[in-house]
């Protein structure tokens, strides 16, 4: 009963913000892991094993797509339910999902091992920056199952009415992650692969957690006898697909900017790029942890039918929005030199580049946060179809056409300016696609 009359309260600003601030502090720490990887890993190694971690992320974002989908779009099969009070039947279903996760976190591990070889090799590399990439994911794959369920059990413990002990759980992790790189990279001489197993240990907190967490019947959701249903395992992965789709397109859009800066400038411009990916994710982070938080708000009540408070809620979400990206372009244009500086020193080639990029592309963050909410917005509502053209359409077609026109007539600045365009033609996706389903929803 505790956890319906969370549920049950007022939608007021200050009730969100109790039940999105912990999911927006924990998505922050989270985006902060791989940013303590690269800080350590270029100030204590150097550049070229910067681009090394940036070269592996695609690699990095297929495997754990699949469990993004069946993540997201499980949290919300099953929050459905519960607003419909199928309380059994959607703790069989949790469990299920969980245990796909854990057999498609083996098989995505092994198929890593089998072909990071080739696709490194095709890249063109210097010995060293494929050494690196080598080194880097061989120790990461390790953790496959431990960063899968840790996508999963962050999720749930937010559905679950423990968002604030997902946020313990991954602030945790990152102070594991932040003494385990230093130590295993100073004090162990282990290099790059010091790094990956920092980054490992620190996600594995969330999954060995979450295993105790859900083992406990008291809980709101909470292991059950899983029972086979094929339909909810269809509906997680469409309703998820959207999610799937970011996942694997970021990756690919990725090595494209990779591919890009290796063309115009070299391995320093794949380094400029990590550097303002950090930037942008760490902004990013802000929103995805309020489209987190709020997610299990919009299904509950959308499967409830209390349009009132859906509508509400949609309206305030908005503001929140609309008042966290003039913070983030603020705080980028202003820190520009100083968040560069921690990555690479001003003597370097990267910085320049890094922090001319850094400018132009934070004219993105005035538009991502209302992307990511709608996706995640049509998502909660079980339209992952939509959620899916949001995602698609902004991660890939949209970057597609600037990333090959804009460079061709602006050069770099045209690479810089592919991310502000793209999220521009994106927003105006996302209104129409607001304006369009308005009324099915009455949000």
């Amino acid at each position: 009963m505790e956890n319906q009359n969370v549920y049950e309260k007022p939608v007021t600003l200050k009730n969100i913000l109790k039940f999105a601030i912990p999911t927006i502090a924990m998505t922050v720490f989270m985006s902060f892991y791989t940013m303590v990887d690269g800080l350590f890993v270029s100030n204590l190694i150097g550049t070229n094993a910067l681009s090394a971690i940036n070269l592996t992320a695609p690699i990095i974002q297929l495997v754990t797509a699949i469990s993004t989908m069946l993540a997201t779009g499980g949290s919300a099969v099953i929050m459905k339910k519960m607003g419909k009070q199928k309380v059994k039947e959607a703790k069989e279903d949790f469990t299920f999902l969980i245990l796909v996760n854990v057999i498609v976190g083996f098989i995505m591990c092994g198929l890593g091992y089998i072909l990071m070889e080739d696709i490194f090799a095709g890249m063109n590399l210097s010995f060293d920056v494929a050494g690196y990439c080598i080194e880097y994911l061989s120790c990461y794959l390790l953790f496959t199952v431990p960063i899968l369920l840790m996508n999963n059990f962050t999720l749930y413990m937010i559905a679950s009415e423990k968002a604030t002990l997902s946020l313990i759980c991954s602030v945790t992790g990152g102070i594991l992650n932040m003494v385990l790189d230093y130590v295993f990279i100073t004090k162990f001489n282990m290099g790059i692969s010091g790094a990956a197993l920092a980054t490992g240990l620190g996600y594995s907190v969330t999954a060995v957690v979450g295993l105790f967490v859900f083992s406990q019947k008291k809980n709101l959701l909470h292991f059950k006898k899983p029972v086979f249903r094929f339909k909810v395992l269809i509906s997680a992965a469409t309703n998820g697909c959207s999610e799937m789709a970011t996942a694997l397109v970021t990756g690919i859009i990725t090595m494209m900017f990779n591919w890009t800066m290796l063309h115009y400038v070299g391995e320093d411009g794949v380094a400029a790029v990590t550097i303002i990916m950090y930037v942008l994710m760490f902004a990013s982070s802000l929103y995805t942890g309020y489209s987190y938080g709020v997610a299990p708000m919009i299904s509950f009540y959308y499967g409830e039918q209390n349009h009132d408070k859906l509508k509400k809620l949609v309206t305030i979400s908005l503001k929140v929005i609309g008042v966290i990206s003039l913070l983030t372009v603020a705080a980028s244009f202003i820190l520009t030199k100083p968040l560069v500086s921690v990555f690479a020193r001003p003597d370097n080639p990267v910085y320049d580049l890094a922090v001319t990029g850094n400018k132009i592309c934070t004219i993105a963050l005035f538009f991502i946060g209302f992307n990511i909410f709608a996706s995640g917005m049509f998502t909660a509502l079980s339209n992952g179809i939509v959620s899916a053209i949001l995602a698609f359409s902004r991660s890939f077609v949209f970057m597609l056409i600037t990333m090959i026109i804009l460079p061709i007539f602006l050069g770099i600045n045209g690479i810089w300016l592919a991310t502000p365009a793209a999220e521009l033609m994106a927003l105006a996706l996302s209104m129409s696609m607001f304006a369009k389903y308005r009324k099915k929803y009455q949000y």
